[in-house]
């Protein structure tokens, strides 16, 4: 991924810093990170409230990233709004 789509990515997941709660900014600023440090997609599976099981696709953690997180102590990676 070139550096201009990590941007326009990490841009993208700004759009959500509306919501309210520390826990879904953290959210925010940890999907811009692992956008911008070219953290692989990744297919994951989980339940709804119904029971029904579905699959979606979330960033994964690049090297780039685990390093920037190994030298924040403390980083969280909050909660999707």
């Amino acid at each position: 991924m070139s550096e201009t789509e990590r941007i326009t990515k990490a841009l993208e997941y700004a759009t959500y810093g509306i919501y309210d709660g520390a826990h879904h900014k953290d959210w925010v600023i940890d999907q811009m990170v692992r956008a911008l440090t070219g953290c692989p997609a990744e297919e994951k599976t989980a339940t709804d409230c119904h029971g029904t099981t579905y699959t979606y696709e979330a960033q994964g953690e690049s090297p780039a990233y685990l390093s920037f997180v190994a030298s924040n102590e403390g980083w969280d990676e909050g909660i999707a709004p």
